[in-house]
């Protein structure tokens, strides 16, 4: 098997980019560990001065901000051409945001849920780690 290391084509994404390319990107995975289980969720999010923000509802990722577990956020994308592939990780502590003119701010963004339902939670994950990569995607097999 491979690593990035041993790979030419593979770039490891300064800081700047990986909020360059998070920037790009309106749909992210979020991954929580609930037990002895590890869950992930389609979110659209956007990054805000420095962390990320997406709106939840009652479940499994409220749960996990509340409990105080560690959030992780994984967007990725391609170049135009479908020939250049990156992938950016936020890791880090989620918290709800409660301050009335951040949630003003917020509406102004239009993060808005997707998926129908109630989504009045706001969370604003600020990393502990951010990391992300680029690469160049192989031709397909013949």
């Amino acid at each position: 098997m491979e690593n990035s290391e041993s790979r030419p084509d593979t770039e490891v994404l300064s800081v700047h980019e990986c909020w360059r390319y998070l920037r790009s990107a309106s749909v992210a995975r979020v991954g929580v560990v609930i037990g002895d289980s590890a869950e992930i969720f389609p979110v659209n999010f956007l990054p805000d001065e420095g962390t990320v923000i997406f709106r939840t509802g009652p479940g499994t990722k409220l749960d996990a901000v509340l409990a105080g577990k560690t959030i992780t956020l994984e967007a990725d994308g391609f170049n135009t051409y479908g020939t250049i592939a990156w992938s950016v990780i936020v890791k880090g502590h989620a918290e709800i945001v409660t301050k009335a003119d951040e949630l003003q701010e917020s509406a102004a963004m239009e993060l808005s849920p997707w998926e129908p339902g109630t989504k009045d939670h706001l969370v604003r994950v600020t990393p502990a780690e951010l990391s992300g990569r680029r690469f160049v995607i192989n031709a397909p097999s013949e």
